[in-house]
């Protein structure tokens, strides 16, 4: 089996010793970076399955590496912060990032965050063989795209996760915890708060009115549907 290969970025070295010696005795492949320059040149260089980013390190700083590396590639990335505010966790989610972890965490949580995310991209898509199709919207669950009226959409890994778990279960009502537990894994439940900004990254990419959603619909206080295949 391929060992699984991560770069930690931190410009202390305290943490990025605890994060990359845990995280090679669990059996992952680790590279570390202490600013943005260098991680960008180790992107640039290596394949990596997942990336540990602290949004504080020196230029370019987390969230201009972060951008970098959701316009470029599809690399899973994993923010981790000393930063304990919910509109912190909220701007990373909204930036692309997959998750966010707030120190001080133990290394229990940080390893079943880690393997919940690399858990995704081993799995890929799973599902229906056939398409799904309403409105002009086409998902190809085998290919990971999703066209509106022929147009591609640029989506992240995660985002289209998201979108593919409403899609597989059109006509159905999905509550915020199966969500979570299927997309991020069973670790999660209380964090609500992700399936909502996901959402939003989601419609505002596809939805032509986003304050009259036709793709991916609001049952208030329960959850999320999408329509039934046309």
């Amino acid at each position: 089996m391929t060992q699984q290969s991560i770069l930690v970025v931190d410009d202390e070295p305290p943490m990025r010793k605890l994060l990359s010696s845990n995280l090679k005795a669990s059996g992952f492949d680790v590279r570390t970076a202490a600013d943005g320059s260098e991680a960008l040149k180790l992107i640039d260089e290596h394949r990596f399955d997942l990336l540990l980013l602290d949004v504080g390190i020196p230029g370019p700083t987390g969230m201009q590496v972060h951008e970098t590396v959701r316009r470029d590639t599809e690399l899973s990335v994993l923010i981790v912060s000393g930063r304990r505010r919910e509109r912190d966790e909220i701007q990373a989610l909204n930036l692309g990032a997959d998750d966010y972890l707030s120190n001080p965490f133990g290394v229990a949580e940080l390893l079943a965050r880690v393997n919940a995310l690399l858990r995704r991209v081993n799995q890929g898509a799973r599902g229906p063989v056939a398409p799904y199709g309403y409105q002009g919207l086409e998902i190809d669950f085998a290919a990971r795209r999703v066209t509106v009226h022929g147009v591609r959409l640029s989506l992240t890994r995660r985002e289209f996760d998201v979108l593919a778990y409403f899609a597989r279960n059109a006509g159905k009502v999905m509550l915020h915890r199966q969500v979570l537990q299927a997309i991020w894994g069973g670790e999660y439940g209380d964090e609500s708060d992700y399936v909502w900004t996901f959402v939003q990254r989601i419609r505002r990419k596809l939805e032509p009115d986003r304050s009259h959603p036709r793709y991916v619909l609001t049952e208030p206080g329960v959850g999320y549907r999408m329509p039934e295949s046309d």
